[in-house]
């Protein structure tokens, strides 16, 4: 109940209208267990994709409300969100885990990332996955310097990141968890009937 308090707080902080952070910790935790995480690892994910932007909400920045892009200062103001938010994890008593994958969630696949510049495997499967999870998710929502992608442009995105951001393998199955989830929706609108009405 704290994380999913905080979760709401840190998405009010970025200017998100819909719920983010809790729509990134549900579609983490089904990628995750997919890909073979369980127990401790799977609630550090679930954990850490709650409060991955606690850093944020440290910072206190009006910018993050601003329509428009960043300066060059502002960005590199922002890219000390993920260590504070290590920081914070630790404060809040998350297991240590759990404060790693925060901090790591802005690590891309090809090194491009920060703030240690880790690539590959030397990045967490769960920091993998909340950086493609978290990018769909922005990607859907408006935000304050842009409208939202629809999702068949946002899953091309995140698909045409695969091997520069994003995990090759975790974008493949964050594309298989849509697509079930969408034929599953389709499968609820639509029920097909067989046999004869009484």
């Amino acid at each position: 109940d704290r994380l999913l308090k905080i979760a709401i707080e840190i998405d009010r902080v970025e200017g998100y209208s819909e719920p983010h952070a809790i729509a990134i910790a549900r579609m983490a935790e089904k990628i995750g267990a997919r890909m073979g995480l369980h127990g401790i690892d799977l609630t550090a994910l679930k954990f850490a994709a709650l409060v991955h932007d606690v850093g944020e909400r440290a910072m206190k920045r009006n910018y993050l409300l601003r329509p428009g892009t960043l300066s060059w200062e502002e960005t590199l103001d922002l890219w000390r969100h993920p260590i504070l938010g290590e920081q914070a994890a630790g404060e809040l008593k998350l297991s240590r885990q759990t404060q790693l994958l925060v901090r790591w969630h802005h690590e891309w696949w090809n090194g491009g990332g920060y703030p240690d510049g880790l690539a590959g495997e030397a990045i967490p499967v769960g920091a993998r996955i909340l950086r493609a999870v978290d990018s769909y998710f922005a990607f859907i929502s408006n935000r304050p310097h842009r409208e939202r992608f629809d999702r068949t442009e946002a899953e091309q995105i995140v698909a045409d990141l695969a091997g520069i951001e994003f995990d090759p393998q975790v974008v493949k199955m964050l594309l298989q968890v849509l697509a079930d989830e969408r034929a599953s929706e389709a499968t609820f609108a639509y029920p097909t009937t067989t046999g004869h009405e009484a």
